[in-house]
């Protein structure tokens, strides 16, 4: 809202953003089956950088336990 991007945009505001983003895909909806942890790690890995802020999500994977990919 206030036309922030990138690392302008609080640290706490980018851990919680994916935090609601991975409960998200992983939550039953009325509308949708949930992903599975391993989809829905698949797609915060792949946004990364775009969508995600890539520290946060290598801190994120590293926390549930999971070894990230090395991306090209």
């Amino acid at each position: 809202p206030d036309g922030l991007s990138g690392e302008t945009i609080p640290l706490g505001a980018r851990i919680i953003f994916l935090a609601d983003a991975y409960d998200a895909m992983t939550s039953n909806r009325l509308y949708r089956e949930p992903m599975s942890d391993a989809e829905a790690q698949f797609e915060v890995e792949r946004c990364q950088g775009t969508q995600f802020d890539p520290e946060v999500v290598h801190a994120f994977l590293a926390a549930i336990g999971v070894a990230q990919a090395v991306s090209a």
